[in-house]
């Protein structure tokens, strides 16, 4: 499932999301995976995996750029599935977050 691409508001303020999920606990992995990235085999009628929403940036392994206003409810979330989620503002040039963008594509393309 490719993000879906969203240009920035140069206004918004950004948030830097990291989360962890313990590896012994596989069930809350899977929902955190679930979560973030969706399933194939989900309805289009249910909300949307938080890397298809507008503005948000895949930057690695369970790491995302997204607005402010978004931040908050997939913290809660994860929080919510057992996982340490770490947040803090950034301020990062749109020309710089197309960059990180494009290579979320390029590794989603293997």
């Amino acid at each position: 499932m490719a993000p879906t691409e969203a240009p920035f508001e140069s206004t918004t303020p950004l948030i830097l999301l990291s989360y962890d999920v313990s590896t012994t606990n596989r069930s809350a992995a899977s929902r955190v995976a679930h979560l973030i990235f969706g399933r194939k085999d989900m309805p289009e009628a249910l909300p949307r995996p938080y890397i298809r929403r507008p503005g948000v940036v895949w930057i690695g392994q369970s790491v995302f750029v997204l607005p402010q206003p978004l931040a908050a409810e997939p913290a809660e979330k994860l929080h919510g599935l057992g996982a340490t989620v770490t947040m803090a503002r950034v301020t990062i040039p749109p020309a710089e977050i197309e960059a990180f963008r494009r290579s979320s594509r390029d590794r989603s393309a293997v």
